[in-house]
């Protein structure tokens, strides 16, 4: 679990910056990537999130799509982390999140396991 974690970490870290820390600990509140991939499936946003771990071009998603699947308390928890309002924070995570999920599955498939 150690080097899944220092894997994550790095992906995090190379994509957001000094934002990394609040992100990665945002990705392990939610379960992973697993557990974002069940989030976005029940939040109707499934084939979005899909597009991210496939091999493929990956689709956008809004900050609003963002807070209608995470809910507007995930968000929140989010901002507070950051020091910024819920909207810069749902941008963010629209902005990052994509990138994120893409490297850390570079074979298009969600790793077994995955709890980070």
């Amino acid at each position: 679990m150690a080097l899944l974690d220092e894997l994550i970490g790095g992906v995090v870290t190379a994509v957001a910056g000094d934002k990394a820390p609040a992100l990665n600990d945002f990705l392990r509140s939610q379960g992973g990537v697993s557990g974002l991939a069940q989030k976005f499936q029940n939040g109707g946003a499934g084939e979005v999130f899909t597009s991210w771990v496939s091999t493929g071009q990956n689709q956008a998603i809004t900050a609003d799509t963002i807070g209608q699947v995470l809910g507007s308390a995930q968000v929140q928890q989010f901002a507070q982390s950051l020091g910024v309002d819920p909207k810069q924070a749902a941008d963010f995570i629209a902005q990052h999140l994509p990138q994120v999920i893409d490297q850390l599955t570079p074979n298009g498939q969600i790793p077994t396991g995955n709890q980070a």
